[in-house]
């Protein structure tokens, strides 16, 4: 005999757990629908959160060529890799962050945001010159992760400043 189970169509386009709505992944479902709605706003909030991502996302970019360019030394690798990963975060921030694509430039977002990543770029160099000072020859992790600690504290005079800058003329910012 066939399991009746078995023998039971189900309508297409569905999937075994399509049986369950409301079962724990249909919440889960529901819950990853509602932060993203969330993050999608465009209050202080939804910002940082955005603001957060882009930034991990731009310290991995960052990670990966500073131990990519390694041979090079410390300081010509950091300097690279913070370039590449600053614009790449600065372009990020314009379009994904604050949604100023249309109201700021290319060149406009990477001259005015840079001048914070100036700012970051010196303090890194500064904190790894320090870490080089006292450690001697770091591990890679180390120097990546007091690069990271740095960076996370210039992230939010960053964010502040970002928010500043992007922000639309006439327009009140949400608080």
């Amino acid at each position: 005999m066939t399991c009746p189970s078995l023998l039971r169509r189900r309508p297409e386009g569905t999937d075994v757990l399509g049986d369950l709505p409301h079962g724990p992944l249909h919440r889960v479902g529901e819950t990853g629908k509602a932060v993203s709605e969330r993050v999608r706003r465009d209050d202080t909030f939804a910002q940082f959160v955005r603001f957060v991502l882009v930034g991990g996302s731009s310290t991995g970019v960052y990670a990966v060529l500073f131990l990519g360019l390694e041979w090079l030394g410390y300081l010509p690798a950091h300097v690279v890799a913070t370039v590449f990963s600053s614009v790449l975060a600065n372009e990020m921030h314009r379009r994904l962050t604050f949604r100023a694509d249309e109201r700021v430039g290319w060149l406009a977002a990477q001259i005015e945001a840079g001048g914070v990543s100036l700012f970051g770029l010196v303090a890194t160099s500064v904190a790894l010159r320090w870490l080089e000072a006292s450690v001697g020859a770091a591990h890679p992790a180390l120097q990546i992760g007091l690069v990271a600690a740095v960076t996370g504290l210039i992230g939010l005079i960053r964010f502040i400043a970002l928010r500043w800058i992007f922000r639309p003329t006439g327009v009140r910012i949400a608080q």
